[in-house]
């Protein structure tokens, strides 16, 4: 049997080298959180950040601890909206891209 790489690390090689697919994700996980799928949209969130800045740069910029953000977004995280949106603001802006709820 051949060996094959996992769905997510598919996921994160394909954000690392497509913006569009990126700007996407991003969306995704976005949206899952607007209509109120917080597991998946945590998730997505949690595979963009992955596949891009880090946790790491994450933290620096919103001042959260990286372990604190990793928890936040994992799957028994509960974020705070502040915190959450903390994420959000920074992952757009770092993304170039502006989403809007039309």
């Amino acid at each position: 049997m051949a060996l094959t790489r996992s769905f997510k690390e598919t996921v994160q090689a394909r954000a690392r080298r497509d913006p569009r697919f990126r700007a996407a994700l991003l969306a995704e996980g976005i949206e899952a959180l607007l209509a109120g799928d917080l597991d998946t949209g945590k998730a997505v969130l949690r595979d963009y950040i992955n596949a891009t800045d880090g946790f790491d740069a994450i933290a620096a910029a919103t001042g959260t601890p990286p372990k604190s953000l990793m928890r936040m977004l994992g799957p028994r995280g509960n974020p705070t909206a502040r915190n959450l949106m903390a994420v959000v603001a920074h992952l757009q802006s770092a993304a170039g891209v502006r989403l809007r709820v039309r």
